[in-house]
């Protein structure tokens, strides 16, 4: 594991067991890298994802809600409610990553993580977020975080 968005789809892993096993973060931090060997750098931007999620899961939470017309949290799919609580956080607090990138890369793995329809589904929320986001001025717009990610 080395990419970026491998760094991603561990951190919507751990997210989605966060879900279903609320404990202590450090320890179940601990456990996912047992068996996994990844780059200091690498497990690092992992941790700085899950926790900054977590950390802000009631704003992120929040945001999804207004924007998942017709969708209450508790029943969206588990991995999609994650990859979607991931790239919110992301277009939320994180200024160096471009909105863009934060929605392309959760549709990706959506597509890959989720059902047939996931990546749409992911597409849509994401989308309304980005739009709510930028009308009300929150976070940082996709033009304020220079540069691309790989």
């Amino acid at each position: 594991m080395g990419s970026r968005r491998d760094a991603r789809e561990s951190a919507v892993q751990i997210l989605f067991q966060l879900d279903f096993n609320p404990g202590e973060l450090n320890t179940t931090l601990a456990s996912y890298w047992l068996e996994r060997k990844v780059t200091t750098k690498t497990q690092l931007f992992v941790e700085e994802l899950v926790r900054g999620v977590m950390e802000n899961r009631f704003a992120v939470d929040a945001t999804i809600a207004k924007c998942a017309q017709n969708w209450e949290l508790p029943r969206m799919a588990t991995v999609d409610r994650n990859v979607i609580r991931l790239a919110v956080y992301e277009m939320m607090f994180r200024k160096d990553i471009p909105h863009a990138v934060s929605i392309n890369e959760a549709v990706a793995i959506a597509k890959n993580m989720g059902d047939v329809g996931s990546g749409r589904f992911v597409n849509g929320v994401l989308d309304k977020v980005h739009r709510d986001i930028e009308a009300s001025g929150v976070g940082k717009t996709a033009g304020e975080a220079e540069g691309t990610e790989s």
